[in-house]
């Protein structure tokens, strides 16, 4: 895959042998973008080169920059700025580089699996008591764009989900029914099944909260009024006779979550998200307990007097972390312990990446302690993607107060919004209904896609709808109109009869002409550092600015009404090349880009 940095790295590399007899690994040469405040179109950083010049950073990059001049053509001129050596390139070399990329549709993406790493990625993770929120959909678009980014780097991609199929809060909605429900259904309620089981979940916490107060009342601590609660133990009891198979409560629950799996089902459609593998909690469980008791008889964990099992991880700068309770049943980590194992036996994969949110560092941590403990290398590549929470203006949502935003609503009132906005703005004009339905769903999802996924995962962030679906500024609308607005111009120069294809034409380049053509060719190094940093927020700011600098240029220069032959073939050209890149990048976060808009 061409990279600008590489070429340019291997230029500096062999002006620095020349001049200073010393051969420097090309991939070490610091490159970035000039400063705008700066003439020039990529800076060396020359000071870790002072070691082997054995001269004054200015001195240094002049004969550097000298070097280049004269030995290579496609080195226009170049400045000094202290340690920094600035150079140009000629339009010659921006021409050469649009007609080597232009009209590839795999630009800045590698072959399939050729780096031979097998990476399993693990999202979503639902639990069966309840809807997606949008919580679950920052984790779900996270997992799913940055599993495309790794693909496209040329690793081979399992994307799993382990479904939270069992323990206390799945109890809590089954009792809650079992008690409140009065036979109630999906059919008979006409609600998608996830959302009725969320809400006795939410039932649940209500009725408990309500025996918490009435003991407390009665002179009990707020401590044992939550442990004493009626509703608690009888909880606590369900889970008890699910571990034991209980017919009966085996059959609710297969019932119940069944209806879950439904209503999960079509929101992951919604979304377009999709894993080639599901696992389900309530069939790895047991592999963790076996596993505990295993490495309870080789001495790596130890039992206390209630007979509960525990690790000490004090010498990896944690603490003790129970692995089995008293009473023999399982804790999360006791699951996570046995799919870990699980899926490097059956996948013999090179790196697990985990993405769950920030709040859960230390449990990976612990995770991974409790594996090296067992003795298992590969633990060194298990990954923590972690990102930060997804507030809404009005502040934190809380799932058992039933305060989350849906993932079902919010889509639905992403789309209806894209609709109303567009219509405002007359950007439906002369479409019919189909092609306007088409378009509001590709716009709304759009708008919700690239607004979350621009922002660095780590950081938490404040979700806004109408911001997200604004047509100006940095948006998926603003995006998805620009490539429209390309594919307008293109299709206008082919009804116009007006070929394009073909070597770029030499020409006297603008300044923007230069820098379109300058972003295009840094796509493939921004997909490369996205895979690196398994950050989308990447890709997702590198086109905007794409599409920032191409609506300038298109008020700036005409295209179809250009006169000159050459310029209007190279103006199209450019258009071309950044469609492709705006297509490319767009559909590694997820997102569709409409041809009319």
């Amino acid at each position: 895959m061409f990279s600008i940095e590489t070429y340019l790295s291997e230029k500096f590399a062999q002006a620095i042998a020349s001049l200073y007899g010393v051969t420097l690994d090309a991939n070490t040469l610091q490159i970035q973008k000039t400063h705008t405040d700066f003439k020039g179109d990529f800076t060396l950083v020359v000071f870790p080169l002072l070691r082997v010049s054995k001269k004054k950073p200015e001195e240094t990059a002049a004969e550097i920059g000298d070097y280049l001049k004269m030995n290579f053509p496609e080195f226009s001129d170049y400045n000094v700025v202290k340690g920094f050596l600035n150079v140009s390139l000629t339009d010659n070399f921006w021409g050469e580089m649009l007609t080597q990329t232009g009209g590839d549709e795999n630009f800045g993406f590698v072959k399939a699996n050729s780096t031979g790493k097998h990476v399993m990625i693990e999202f979503s993770s639902p639990n069966t008591n309840k809807p997606l929120h949008l919580g679950h959909i920052r984790n779900n678009l996270l997992g799913f764009s940055v599993a495309r980014i790794l693909e496209v780097n040329g690793d081979k991609v399992t994307k799993v989900n382990l479904v939270n199929d069992r323990g206390i809060h799945i109890c809590k909605s089954m009792l809650a029914w079992q008690k409140y429900g009065i036979g109630e259904t999906p059919q008979s309620s006409s609600k998608k099944g996830d959302h009725l089981v969320g809400e006795y979940y939410v039932k649940f916490d209500k009725k408990y909260k309500l025996e918490i107060e009435d003991l407390k009342a009665k002179g009990l601590t707020e401590d044992e009024a939550k442990q004493k609660a009626p509703l608690m133990l009888e909880a606590q009891e369900m889970l008890r006779k699910w571990e034991s198979k209980d017919p009966e409560i085996i059959s609710l629950w297969e019932t119940m979550n069944g209806w879950v799996y439904e209503g999960f089902e079509k929101t992951y459609n919604n979304l377009g998200i999709s894993f080639e593998k599901v696992y389900y909690e309530s069939q790895t469980y047991l592999l963790g307990k076996s596993i505990v008791s295993k490495g309870l008889e080789q001495g790596a964990f130890f039992k206390k007097p209630d007979g509960s099992v525990w690790v000490d991880l004090t010498s990896f700068g944690l603490d003790e972390k129970v692995l089995l309770r008293a009473d023999g049943t399982s804790v999360y980590i006791t699951q996570d312990i046995g799919t870990a194992v699980q899926r490097f036996d059956e996948f013999h994969l090179n790196e697990h990446i985990y993405v769950v949110g920030n709040e859960q560092e230390y449990h990976f941590n612990v995770l991974k302690g409790i594996l090296n403990r067992l003795g298992y290398s590969w633990s060194d590549h298990l990954f923590h993607l972690s990102y930060g929470m997804v507030n809404l203006p009005e502040g934190k949502m809380k799932s058992r107060e039933g305060t989350v935003v849906d993932a079902d609503d919010l889509v639905t009132e992403m789309i209806d919004t894209a609709r109303e906005m567009a219509s405002e703005l007359g950007k439906l004009d002369g479409l019919s209904e189909t092609e306007i339905d088409k378009v509001c769903s590709t716009v709304g999802l759009g708008a919700l896609k690239y607004f979350i996924l621009k922002v660095d995962p780590k950081k938490n962030m404040t979700f806004n709808p109408r911001e997200s679906i604004d047509f100006n500024g940095n948006t998926g609308p603003f995006i998805q109109y620009t490539y429209a607005r390309i594919q307008s111009v293109l299709r206008k120069a082919e009804e116009d009869g007006i070929s394009f294809s073909g070597n770029a034409p030499a020409i006297q380049m603008s300044e923007k002409e230069k820098e379109l053509i300058k972003l295009t060719i840094t796509f493939p190094s921004i997909v490369s550092l996205a895979a690196e940093q398994y950050s989308p927020a990447l890709v997702a700011n590198f086109v905007y600015e794409l599409a920032k600098e191409y609506n300038q240029f298109y008020h700036d220069h005409y295209i179809i009404r250009e006169t000159n032959d050459d310029i209007r073939k190279f103006r199209l050209q450019v258009s071309q090349q950044v469609a492709v890149c705006v297509k490319s990048a767009m559909w590694l976060l997820g997102i569709d880009v409409p041809s009319r808009m």
